[in-house]
This record gives structure tokens, C-alpha cells and sequence, in this order.
């Protein structure tokens, strides 16, 4: 079921081209990466959603009907450039940053206090916020973020600053809101943390959309063919290395297995084919296919788009 869905959406600044034809469909209980390199559009995108701006043209909708000022006590936003009053006291300021959405005082100050026990940090709330490292401001600002239990959830960058112990916190909470059945806009640099949190994605390049999709159907379309096999003990790689289909190029060798990298030149074969050629040479242990890290993708997707681009200019 879709939560949020933008359509053909156009964003100008000036002589600027922000957003261009920019449409997104975000699954309900999902994670959704919104990527692309700085100045891409993406930030734009997100001040859209969160009726910062207005669109120049184009639609959205969130849970079927179009997005109305209403919605957004549904939507918790975590911006990349935080800020939070330097001289206020951590508690007083929680407190009051949770009333702004539309929570009691007694019901912020309860869910605030848990909260702060979860990340360790009660012992903060009489502090003064200018006392408090980068890392502990961003710990406040997320817990306001989520504290109103928000249907739809916006990260730009949460985990900016943050050391990887963390960084790894703040991963494991942003899952167990998701198992929870919040939905997140997740949008960051960071591609280690795409492949671990996100569903499905969106890049957006130069203000248009270049590519989206589940994140492992989009890494099957990039696949290289290759694959990683573990054989016994007495595998014959001389004579598995005879023919044109297949090319080895990696090989480990230890006392108990051999572990092969494989690539496959004829892509009219299925891994089938494969398996059935090297287990004529040895017993097979392990057998997967070395899909390319998103990281790789990303700057592939990117490199080609702008290349693309440029010859088009000339």
C-alpha cells in the first residue's frame, strides 16, 4: 500500500532547475532512500513534502488524497541543518519543541524522560544546550522528530556527525520504527547505509530522476555475472578452466577448500549452467552471486547521466 506519492513535479529558483518531472511512489512501512549527489534536488523534494515550498507544478498525495496543510501533524522531518536554541535548558526545550506538535506537556515530558533513558541521556536535561557536543544535539532533535509517532518519517542526513557506535543506535531505532509501522524518507550520502536500511529508492541527478526501483531488483540489473564458489578439498581447477563461457578471475587456495571468483562471458546461460560445469571438477560448498555495492552503482548512474548530458550540450 502507497503512503506518499509525488507526480511530475517541477521546482524552479530563479534561472534555476531544481526538481524537473520528479516522481516517487513510497510504500507504506518501508524505508525509502531519496539519493544523488549534492545540489541534485533532493532537498528541495523534501522542503515540498514538508510544505516549506510549494511545487511550480505537479501533485502529491499522501494516503490517497492530496496533501493539505492537515498532513503535516503526520510528518516528522529530521532536517540536514539543525538547529536548536544554544541558551535553553535540554528538558525545557524538548518539552517545548514537542508541544509545537501538538502534544500536552505532561504526555511530552512522560514520553520525553523515556526516551532520554533509552539513549542514555536523562542525565542531559537540566544542561544548557550550548553545552552539549554535536552528536548529543542531533540525539535531542531526533527524539523530537519521532516523538509525536509520525505515520510518515523524513531523515536528511541523520546520521551526520555521529560516531559509528551511534550511528549503529540510530540505525537500530530507525528499524524498529519501521517494524512499528512508521514509513521513512531517508536521504544521505552514505551508500553502506542505503544497502542496510532501505527498501527502495530514488536517484535523482542534475533535478531529474535517473533511476528507482527495489533496491535488489536495481542491483540484479547491474549484476557483472559474476559469482563466488567454495569447493572441497581436490577441486581440478586446470580442467574447469577449459572453455570460453566462463572466465576464473580469482583464486584462494587454503589446506581444507578453494574459493573461486567466476565470471560468466555467455549471458544466454543461466547459473544452472554454471553450477553443472564446475561441480564436474569438485564438490560444491557455497555458491552466490556477487551482486555491486550500491556505492558502485551510484557513481556508475551518475557518471553516465552527466557524460550523457554534456555530449547533449555540445
Amino acid at each position: 500500500m502507497e503512503i506518499f506519492r509525488a507526480e511530475n513535479i517541477y521546482k524552479s529558483y530563479a534561472a534555476h532547475n531544481a526538481l524537473q518531472d520528479v516522481s516517487i511512489s513510497v510504500k507504506q512501512g518501508s524505508v525509502f532512500g531519496l539519493l544523488g549527489p549534492n545540489g541534485a534536488g533532493k532537498t528541495s523534494l523534501i522542503r515540498i513534502i514538508n510544505q516549506i515550498t510549494a511545487p511550480d507544478k505537479g501533485e502529491l498525495f499522501f494516503n490517497g488524497k492530496k496533501l493539505k496543510p492537515e498532513h503535516i501533524s503526520k510528518i516528522g522531518y529530521l532536517p540536514e541543518e539543525r538547529g536548536l536554541y544554544k541558551k535553553m535548558e535540554v528538558g525545557e526545550q524538548a518539552v517545548y519543541l514537542a508541544r509545537l506538535k501538538g502534544l500536552s506537556k505532561i504526555d511530552a515530558t512522560k514520553k520525553l524522560k523515556y526516551w532520554f533513558e533509552k539513549f542514555d541521556i536523562l542525565s542531559w536535561w537540566n544542561k544548557k544546550v550550548e553545552e552539549l557536543s554535536k552528536g548529543m544535539q542531533q540525539k535531542i532533535q531526533f527524539i523530537v522528530t519521532v516523538l509525536h509517532e509520525p505515520e510518515l518519517l523524513i531523515f536528511d542526513e541523520p546520521f551526520s556527525g555521529f560516531d559509528p557506535i551511534n550511528t549503529n543506535l540510530l540505525k537500530q531505532e530507525i528499524l524498529k520504527l519501521k517494524d512499528n509501522g512508521a514509513t521513512i524518507i531517508f536521504s544521505t550520502h552514505n551508500m553502506e547505509s542505503v544497502e542496510e536500511l532501505c527498501d527502495d529508492i530514488a536517484l535523482i541527478n542534475a533535478s531529474k530522476k535517473i533511476l528507482s526501483g527495489n533496491i535488489q531488483d536495481i542491483k540484479a540489473k547491474f549484476s557483472t555475472n559474476s559469482f563466488n564458489m567454495e569447493f572441497s578439498k581436490g577441486f581440478n581447477i586446470l580442467e574447469a578452466s577449459i572453455g570460453h563461457q566462463y572466465k576464473i578471475i580469482d583464486h584462494l587456495k587454503n589446506e581444507q577448500t578453494e574459493r573461486l571468483k567466476v565470471k560468466l562471458l555467455d549471458t544466454s546461460l543461466s547459473t544452472n549452467n554454471l553450477i553443472s560445469h564446475f561441480m564436474q571438477f569438485g564438490a560444491i560448498l557455497n555458491f552466490n552471486e556477487e551482486l555491486p555495492k550500491m556505492n558502485e552503482i551510484f557513481i556508475k548512474v551518475v557518471e553516465d547521466t552527466n557524460a550523457e548530458n554534456l555530449s547533449k550540450d555540445e
